[in-house]
C-alpha cells in the first residue's frame, strides 16, 4: 500500500479528497454521504488520499473511518480534534495511515510528543498550520507533512493570497497541502505554482452533484488558456466555456494589445504577457518572451512572482515548423504549448506532447483582438 506522504509527493498535483457531512461554517453538505461508496470513487477519479471527518460536529464517527478502510486501498486520513495519545491509538485501529494535529489547539510539546508517538503506532500526520508563525513551528517540530489552511478556524474567513504567500514560503523538503476553498481547476493551479504538492479539497466535493466527477474536474489536465483578449466580453465567454487561463498581451507592437490586466472571475488565474520586459500588472501570472529583431522570441517563460513556474513552447513569428510537437514533448517539467492551436488541432497536439496547458488565441478570433465565441467554447470543448 502507498504510504500517505509518498502518495501526496508524486509527480503533478495531487488531492486528498474528504467524505465531510457538514461544516460548522456552511451548515449540512451531505447528510446522507456513505464513505463506503465515496472513498473507492475518489480513488477511480484519481485522488491520492482521502480524508474522513471522525468529529460529530462534522457528522462524522470513527465508524466512517471503518467503513472507507473496508472499501478502498486510499491513504485514509483521520480529521479530528486529536490531542492525546489515546486519540491516535484510535485513529490506527480504525484503519487510519495519517491523522491531523492541528497546531492552533497544541503547544510544542505536545505536539512533539503526539508526532513521537504516531511514528511508533506506524501512523503518519498531517500537521496544520493557519499563519507563518505556525508554519515556522511545524517546520521546526519536522512535520514532513504540513497542511497550510486558507480558512480561520475562528472566524471561518477564507484568505488565499495568504494561503499561497504561506505555501511559496514553505520549506521544498516538506510535502505541503493547501486546505480549503479549492472549488476550480484555476485555484488548484495557484496552490500548485505556488508549491503545494496538494489540495485537500472537502466541500466543493460534497455540495457536487458527483463528487467524483467534481474531483476529476479539479484535476483534469492540462490548463486551457484564451490569449489576446482586450475586451470584458470575451473574458466572460471565455470564463462561461471553461478557460482556466485569461491571456492580456501588454507588448504595444501587437495587434492584441490589451488595455491593461481585465478582471477575470475567480475560476480563472489571468496572465500577462510581455515581450522583453515586465511591469506590475496585477496579474496572478506573467508569461514572458524575449525581443529579438523587433518581435517576441519563439519561446517564453510563465513566470508567478518572478520565479519560472512553467517552459512556454511556442512557434517562431509567423512561422509554421514540423517539428513543434516533437520539440514541446521533449520539455521536461510543466509545458504550455502554444501555436497555431484551435478545436480542429488541439486534441492531436496533447496526445502527442502532454502538456500542462495550452494556449490559443489568433485562431479564436474573428478579427484581431475580438474573439468568435463559439470558437472560444469550441476550443475549450476539444481541449477537455
Amino acid at each position: 500500500m502507498t504510504r500517505f506522504r509518498d502518495a501526496l509527493a508524486a509527480p503533478g498535483l495531487q488531492a486528498i479528497a474528504e467524505v465531510k457531512r457538514r461544516s460548522p461554517s456552511a451548515g449540512d453538505l451531505r447528510p446522507d454521504a456513505d464513505p463506503a461508496v465515496l472513498a473507492p470513487a475518489f480513488a477511480l477519479a484519481g485522488a491520492a488520499a482521502c480524508s474522513i471527518l471522525v468529529d460529530e460536529r462534522f457528522g462524522g464517527s470513527f465508524d466512517d473511518l471503518r467503513a472507507a478502510r473496508a472499501s478502498t486501498g486510499l491513504p485514509l486520513l483521520a480529521k479530528g480534534f486529536f490531542t492525546e495519545e489515546s486519540h491516535l491509538r484510535t485513529c490506527r485501529d480504525a484503519g487510519a495511515d495519517a491523522a491531523l494535529l492541528l497546531l492552533r489547539d497544541l503547544d510544542d510539546d505536545r505536539t512533539a510528543a503526539l508526532l513521537a508517538f504516531a511514528a511508533e503506532l506506524g501512523l503518519e500526520t498531517l500537521v496544520e498550520a493557519h499563519d507563518a508563525e505556525e508554519l515556522n513551528r511545524a517546520v521546526a517540530l519536522g512535520a514532513p507533512v504540513i497542511g497550510i489552511n486558507a480558512r480561520d478556524l475562528s472566524s471561518f474567513e477564507i484568505d488565499r493570497a495568504s494561503q499561497l504567500a504561506l505555501v511559496a514560503s514553505a520549506p521544498r523538503d516538506r510535502v505541503i497541502v493547501a486546505e480549503s476553498a479549492v472549488d476550480s481547476r484555476a485555484k488548484g493551479a495557484a496552490a500548485e505554482l505556488a508549491g503545494a504538492h496538494a489540495i485537500l479539497v472537502g466541500s466543493a466535493l460534497m455540495r457536487a452533484p458527483d463528487p467524483a466527477a467534481k474531483l476529476s474536474d479539479l484535476l483534469r489536465r492540462p490548463l486551457v488558456k484564451v490569449c489576446g483578449l482586450t475586451r470584458e466580453e470575451d473574458v466572460a465567454a471565455a470564463a462561461e466555456a471553461g478557460a482556466d487561463l485569461a491571456g492580456f498581451i501588454l507588448a504595444k507592437e501587437s495587434p492584441r494589445t490589451a488595455p491593461g490586466v481585465l478582471a477575470v472571475p475567480e475560476t480563472m488565474l489571468s496572465v500577462a504577457v510581455h515581450v522583453g520586459e515586465t511591469t506590475d500588472s496585477g496579474a496572478d501570472l506573467v508569461q514572458l518572451y524575449r525581443r529579438e529583431n523587433g518581435h517576441r522570441s519563439r519561446d517564453a517563460v510563465l513566470l508567478r512572482d518572478g520565479e519560472q513556474v512553467a517552459q512556454v513552447v511556442d512557434l517562431p513569428w509567423q512561422e509554421d515548423d514540423p517539428s513543434h510537437l516533437a520539440r514541446a514533448a521533449a520539455v521536461e517539467g510543466r509545458l504550455m504549448l502554444a501555436g497555431g492551436l484551435d478545436a480542429s488541432n488541439v486534441g492531436a497536439a496533447i496526445a502527442a506532447a502532454h502538456p500542462w496547458a495550452v494556449d490559443a488565441s489568433s485562431r479564436l478570433e474573428s478579427a484581431p483582438g475580438i474573439k468568435d465565441h463559439a470558437k472560444v467554447r469550441a476550443f475549450v470543448e476539444a481541449a477537455r
